[in-house]
């Protein structure tokens, strides 16, 4: 059997088009519609699932590890992964109707190297050391693409290409994100209708809330507060609960593993069954 390079072929872009060959694994067959509510501390939790829910970075690492595009939809470098170039998509749109530009990702990867555009949907990045890593590093939320000359913040102000724009939202404490219709991702992410997160700062009353169905899932919850409570599933584990799931919610098989909240890609990724 001829072994594959994996390093080629994520430097090749080719990981993108592997998975979507063999397809997401799946509990069950994603439902579309519903909200989806999440109790969170008062720590980043918010701002993650909210930049994960409304923006893109150019690739994504799914919760399998597997590297694949995003608003990039391949990308190749030199021997030395030293210069490389990006294909975008063509059909990505701002929340505020504006079209993905190449001038958009060009003030993103500034920081990364010196960018110059080869075409309208192809841009070229020289850096000033190899890196081989590269495709993964800008999967980070630190690298999600905003209109030049906009910033990710304050969250009520956020304009992205995600699957949700922001309908209402105040900083540290609420986020409520609405579907966008006709997103480039239908049929692959995004199947909840609104995805609302609220910061309870006490994990008791995180417990409650999920306990009395006023939300969906709760992260850390009071451990003492979910005993003996039925119709519950806990990631990672019942000892080790880092979140408290609903029947009512379908979960894929695998959560990405640096985060509880799958990355901050919750929004995309989950659905109420």
């Amino acid at each position: 059997m001829t072994r594959i390079d994996r390093r080629a072929l994520f430097a090749s872009g080719a990981a993108a088009a592997l998975l979507a060959a063999t397809g997401a694994s799946l509990a069950d067959t994603p439902k579309k519609g519903g909200t989806l509510r999440l109790a969170v501390p008062r720590d980043d939790s918010l701002e993650q699932v909210a930049r994960g829910a409304v923006f893109d970075t150019l690739t994504e690492i799914a919760p399998d590890g597997t590297l694949r595009g995003e608003l990039a939809t391949g990308w190749q470098t030199d021997a030395e992964a030293r210069v490389w170039t990006f294909d975008l998509r063509d059909d990505a749109v701002f929340h505020d109707g504006e079209p993905l530009e190449v001038t958009d990702i060009l003030a993103v990867l500034a920081d990364v190297g010196h960018v110059e555009v080869l075409a309208p949907n192809r841009l070229r990045l020289e850096l000033a050391q190899a890196n081989p890593g590269l495709p993964f590093m800008l999967a980070d939320s630190r690298f999600v693409i905003t209109r030049i000359g906009q910033t990710v913040s304050p969250l009520q102000a956020a304009n992205g290409t995600g699957c949700y724009r922001v309908e209402r939202a105040e900083d540290g404490r609420h986020f409520l994100g609405r579907r966008v219709a006709g997103h480039y991702k239908d049929g692959q992410a995004g199947w909840v209708d609104a995805i609302e997160v609220i910061v309870i700062p006490d994990a008791r009353v995180r417990a409650e809330a999920l306990r009395d169905g006023y939300v969906d899932v709760a992260a850390l919850p009071d451990r003492a507060e979910m005993q003996d409570v039925r119709g519950l599933r806990f990631h990672p584990s019942e000892a080790d609960m880092a979140l408290a799931v609903a029947g009512a919610v379908g979960m894929p098989r695998q959560i990405a593993g640096p985060s509880a909240l799958d990355d901050g890609r919750i929004a995309e990724r989950w659905w109420m069954a």
